[in-house]
């Protein structure tokens, strides 16, 4: 185990910048301690400075998974997402806004506290096309059922079904909810399916054909049970 380069910590930030953006600081510095990231067997690990101290001390040959595995390196050094990395990308994950913001406070003010966002870039899947997308394929456009308005092209989504059945169960880590103003007239959001990337922004799948892809597949449940033997 060891900690990122300066390569690989760029092509893992570039992939997480996809779906929780500027975020991303906020998985470093957190409230109940600071977290780091390293890699161990190909594997990208999240982990606390504390959980990193103790994994120190267990031989290299004996570390299973010193922490939650974001996801790993292909042979070609492609960083590629894990669905294990879901429960953390959610709560993060890039927000749009359903109602104008305020404008800036003048200087002599005191600035307020952050805007809690609103809207979360989603995907919503047909109930004929989510077994299809359980076994790790792309969404169709004959399988959309609906998606965020205003989702550009390549943006990061989470995928649910039309119900809003979770496939994967989001934890809800409670210092994310604390001092934000969530509590005071929102609900946190509700847990995702999987997640994806837009290969059409909003504006396209209405037009496209309905073989077209309109949703491209980076994680599932069903990988819980297909990958049971290497998913760490």
């Amino acid at each position: 185990m060891r900690p990122l380069t300066e390569a690989e910590t760029r092509a893992v930030f570039e992939k997480l910048g996809k779906y929780i953006g500027e975020n991303i600081q906020l998985l470093v510095d957190r409230p109940d301690g600071t977290y780091c990231f390293r890699l161990h067997r190909d594997r990208v690990y999240y982990l606390s400075e504390k959980l990193l101290k103790l994994a120190a001390s267990v031989p290299r040959d004996s570390l299973v998974a010193p922490g939650t595995c974001f996801g790993k390196f292909t042979k070609s050094q492609k960083f590629r997402l894990s669905v294990t990395a879901l429960d953390f990308l959610a709560p993060y994950a890039k927000v749009g806004h359903s109602r104008p913001q305020p404008p800036p406070a003048p200087a002599s003010t005191p600035s307020p506290s952050p805007v809690c966002p609103l809207l979360q870039y989603k995907v919503w899947v047909r109930p004929g096309s989510e077994q299809s997308f359980l076994y790790g394929n792309h969404v169709l456009k004959s399988g959309l059922g609906r998606i965020t308005e205003n989702t550009a092209q390549y943006q990061g989504v989470v995928v649910y079904s039309m119900a809003d059945v979770p496939l994967v169960r989001a934890r809800c880590l409670p210092w994310l909810w604390g001092g934000t103003g969530w509590e005071n007239s929102f609900s946190p959001p509700s847990s995702p399916q999987g997640f994806g990337v837009a290969a059409k922004s909003t504006q396209e799948c209405r037009k496209v054909d309905p073989l077209a892809i309109v949703v491209f597949h980076q994680a599932d449940v069903g990988e819980y049970v297909r990958n049971e033997d290497t998913l760490t």
